[in-house]
């Protein structure tokens, strides 16, 4: 299918040129495996809201380093 593109920044073109050459495939194909890989990952709706933050865990070892870090700012007591 051919298929015109707009509105691409020109180094990002150049570079996707240049690595798709390096690798022996057409721009195009190198665009189609972008694609693929984009819709490949999973769908997630993001309002803009903190409610969309998921929180990680703390690496073993630091639980408590958010209440280190309050006693250090705030002068609090930890435990």
């Amino acid at each position: 299918m051919d298929t015109t593109i707009r509105n691409i920044e020109a180094e990002l073109y150049r570079k996707l040129r240049a690595r798709s050459a390096l690798t022996g495939m057409t721009v195009g194909e190198a665009v189609s495996e972008a694609m693929r890989a984009y819709l490949a990952r999973p769908e997630t709706a993001k309002t803009g809201s903190l409610l969309d933050l998921v929180p990680e865990p703390f690496p073993e070892g630091n639980e408590r380093v958010s209440e280190e870090i309050d006693a250090i700012a705030y002068g609090m007591e930890s435990e």
